[in-house]
């Protein structure tokens, strides 16, 4: 997952990344509400977001978190936002909730409940009523971030299992390269389109060596690729 972590305090923002880059998860760090409101808006485009989900800290410098969750909600930015803090009261996860929070987090947790938290509000938001997702023959555990095939584990790099995530989630949907850049890359370093081509290339091949050579991730020629329960033979 690409997670955007909006946290002024920055002992616990890089507590938060730690634990998701120990997972094998990817973060950003914004200290204040406005920057973080510009974070999540500029890596919105054609209702993908190149964050899987938001980590949201209530008090901010510069406002309020729930205010914020509203602020992203009106305005059609529809990540998923798991709101964590340190208040216990049924009234203050009610009211994160009704601002259109999926999730709330009471401080202190591990990062083993952090990272099940996000999965499950990512899980949800994109349908998928468990973690593992199956096309065909290839099974993909958002938890733990593994992939098999025909029940063989298979080994990915990062930016592979990135884009396999991404595909999964919005598995018969059409996600074109621009998307899969803004969301390997966030707007940082953005190569040219044709390295796209090149991972999935790649990945087509790592998955069809145990698929009997068929491929799941289709080309939708001039407008990218979605990955289907339906395979073509690899040529």
């Amino acid at each position: 997952m690409n997670v955007l972590i909006i946290e002024d305090d920055p002992m616990i923002a890089k507590s938060l990344s730690l634990a998701l880059t120990d997972e094998g998860h990817h973060s950003n760090i914004c200290s204040t509400a406005e920057e973080g409101y510009i974070a999540a808006r500029d890596h919105f485009n054609d209702g993908i977001s190149a964050y899987d989900a938001i980590i949201l800290d209530i008090n901010l410098p510069d406002g309020d978190g729930i205010k914020l969750s509203k602020t992203l909600r009106s305005n059609k930015i529809t990540t998923p936002v798991l709101v964590v803090s340190g208040r216990t009261s049924t009234t203050d996860k009610v009211v994160a909730l009704r601002s259109g929070a999926d999730g709330y987090l009471t401080k202190p947790f591990d990062r083993q409940e952090l990272v099940a938290n996000l999965t499950a509000i990512v899980r949800r938001y994109n349908g998928h009523t468990e973690s593992n997702i199956v096309t065909g023959p290839i099974s993909l555990d958002l938890s733990t971030r593994s992939v098999t095939v025909n029940g063989d584990k298979i080994d990915l790099t990062g930016k592979e299992v990135q884009i396999l995530e991404l595909l999964s989630l919005r598995k018969g949907t059409i996600i074109t390269k621009n998307q899969i850049i803004n969301h390997l890359y966030e707007g940082r370093d953005e190569p040219e389109s044709k390295i796209i081509d090149v991972f999935v290339c790649k990945l087509r091949k790592k998955l069809a060596e145990k698929a009997n050579q068929r491929n799941y991730i289709h080309t939708i020629w001039g407008q990218g690729y979605a990955l289907r329960d339906q395979p073509v033979l690899m040529t």
